[in-house]
């Protein structure tokens, strides 16, 4: 049943929000240029491997010797926007289609996370990635990686159809009021380097 809702979902999203699609996709492609999206490989269910899509937000400014300039000085009064409304996230119903992602579910992060997780973080691989989640709508980015993580497990241990509805309603309101966005004095959320105790 999840995974028809998801179909549904997100070929219904395509097709209503194909307009929005092309404005951002040109709107980032006159201000930050191509490639318009960004793709990053993910783990998804059961730790494998997907490639996730998003609108690109930042540039590619580098500094001397090269290297990437913080994501905070490449991060553009375009991309905040994208990233505050959620816009940035639209490609990600082609993930949802593909079935590498779901609707709702512990967002997907980073590959070197993997063996930074606790037996009990890990759980959150236990179900698809989703575009929204339980932790999206309960402090998103305001809040800690660890209180994150056990609100993810929590989603795991709970899901359920009424309970990826209610996520959804609440995401919609969080969205408007574009609350949780990025961490305290930090443009993206911090680096995860792994739990501070010994969870279980």
């Amino acid at each position: 049943m999840k995974r028809a809702f998801d179909l549904c979902a997100a070929l219904l999203g395509l097709l209503v929000l194909s307009p929005v699609l092309l404005a951002v996709a040109l709107l980032v492609r006159l201000k930050l240029g191509a490639p318009v999206l960004f793709g990053q490989t993910r783990p998804g269910l059961r730790g494998g491997l997907f490639r996730l899509w998003k609108f690109r937000t930042m540039t590619d400014a580098r500094d001397a010797s090269g290297e990437l300039l913080p994501d905070e000085r490449r991060l553009t009064a375009l991309g905040r926007f994208l990233r505050a409304s959620s816009l940035d996230e639209l490609p990600g119903l082609f993930n949802v289609a593909a079935g590498d992602m779901s609707i709702v579910g512990p967002r997907p992060l980073l590959v070197q996370y993997l063996p930074r997780y606790s037996p009990r973080q890990a759980r959150r691989h236990e179900v698809k990635p989703g575009i929204t989640g339980w932790a999206q709508v309960n402090g998103r980015n305001a809040i800690g990686w660890e209180q994150k993580f056990e609100l993810d497990v929590w989603y795991v241990e709970h899901q359920s159809l009424w309970l990826d509805l209610r996520i959804i309603g609440r995401t919609v309101l969080g969205l408007l009021k574009r609350e949780g966005v990025s961490a305290p004095g930090s443009a993206t959320m911090p680096e995860f380097m792994g739990s501070s105790g010994d969870e279980r």
